[in-house]
């Protein structure tokens, strides 16, 4: 199979870019304090977002409520740290999301499901 192919077809399907922000140590040298600080180690990669029910819309008492699974695709060579901050902008919209796992990775693209974040 001729991975190169198969890699540009998917590619032509990347709607929006994504910045991915990873939360580092990093140590005052004068108050020798240690605190962490966010720092975008990707910024504007391709990759697509697909969004899926992973279960019907059932009623919990007067609540009702649907699951929906959200996954990213990218490049497979991107590095997602487990908490990293994942900012996509697809169809004139942007969000934070969160990695929910490990990726699925494959010689054309990888996968990963992603959460939905607050962040303050």
């Amino acid at each position: 199979m001729n991975y190169d192919k198969v890699r540009t077809v998917i590619e032509s399907l990347y709607e929006g870019s994504c910045t991915i922000t990873e939360y580092q140590s990093n140590m005052d040298p004068i108050t020798k304090v240690t605190k962490f600080q966010e720092k975008v180690v990707i910024e504007n990669h391709p990759c697509r977002l697909s969004f899926k029910n992973i279960s019907p819309v059932n009623s919990e008492g007067s609540v009702n409520s649907s699951i929906q699974e959200i996954k990213l695709f990218i490049a497979p060579e991107i590095v997602i740290k487990p908490g990293s901050k994942i900012t996509v902008n697809q169809n004139g919209v942007t969000r934070d999301y969160e990695g929910a796992g490990e990726p699925a990775i494959y010689p054309t693209h990888q996968e990963l499901v992603l959460k939905l974040k607050e962040w303050a």
